[in-house]
C-alpha cells in the first residue's frame, strides 16, 4: 500500500527545502504551486474560465495572463477572489490527483504532495500523512524580510494573512523544527520516514 505524504508550512519556513531533500531520495513531489501556475496557461481549462469570468483586461500582449494584475483585481474583493480560487482550485487538485495516480500507477511506494494551504483549505483527504515544517515567528519574519526584500511591516502582513505555524502544529501527524541547520533539518526528516516505515520502501 503507497502512502501519501501531505507536506505543508508557513512563507519562509523552508518547506522548498525539505521537498528538496525527499526529491534528492528520489521520492515523486507534486508542487500545488507548480500546478496552479500550470493550471491557468493558455488553453487550459481554467485559463479560459477566468478570461470568461475576469475579462480580457487581465491579459499580457502574448495572451498569457498578468498575474499581477489578476492579483491587484481580487486582493481587496472577498468576492473575486472566492471566485477565482472556485476556478483554480479544483483544477488544481485534478492536476495533482491525475500526477499522483501516474506515481503510483509507475509502482511507488511514497508520494508527497507539497501544499502552503494543506489545513486551509481541508485538502488532508487527499493525503494519508502530514508533515508540518515549523519556525519560530521571529525566525520566520527575518528570512521573509530577507529573502524577499520586504520591510517588517510587509513581511508581517504575508505571515498573518496565513494560519499561524503554531495552530497547524495539532493539526499535523509530524513536525520538522526548522529553526536550526540544514543537517538538523535532514535529521528530524529521516526519523520521521523511518518511524513511518518509508526508509525501508525507498531502498527497495
Amino acid at each position: 500500500m503507497a502512502l501519501i505524504v501531505g507536506l505543508t508550512g508557513g512563507i519562509a519556513s523552508g518547506k522548498s527545502t525539505v521537498s528538496n531533500m525527499f526529491k534528492a531520495m528520489g521520492i515523486t513531489v507534486i508542487d500545488a504551486d507548480v500546478e496552479s501556475r500550470l493550471a491557468v496557461e493558455i488553453g487550459e481549462p481554467a485559463y479560459r474560465e477566468i478570461i470568461a469570468t475576469f475579462g480580457e483586461g487581465i491579459l499580457q500582449p502574448d495572451g498569457a495572463i498578468n498575474r499581477p494584475k489578476l492579483g491587484a483585481l481580487i486582493f481587496h474583493d472577498e468576492e473575486k477572489r472566492q471566485r477565482l480560487n472556485q476556478i483554480v482550485h479544483p483544477e488544481v487538485r485534478r492536476r495533482m490527483n491525475r500526477k499522483k495516480q501516474e506515481a503510483l500507477a509507475r509502482g511507488e511506494n511514497v508520494v508527497v504532495l507539497d501544499i502552503p494551504l494543506l489545513f486551509e483549505s481541508n485538502l488532508t483527504t487527499m493525503v494519508d500523512k502530514t508533515i508540518l515544517v515549523y519556525v519560530d515567528p521571529d525566525i520566520q519574519l527575518n528570512r521573509l524580510m530577507e529573502r524577499n526584500g520586504l520591510t517588517m511591516d510587509e513581511a508581517k502582513a504575508r505571515i498573518d494573512s496565513q494560519m499561524p505555524l503554531s495552530e497547524k502544529i495539532q493539526l499535523a501527524d509530524a513536525v520538522i523544527n526548522n529553526n536550526g541547520s540544514l543537517s538538523e533539518t535532514k535529521d528530524q526528516l529521516d526519523e520521521i520516514l523511518s518511524d513511518w516505515g518509508i526508509k525501508h520502501r525507498i531502498n527497495h
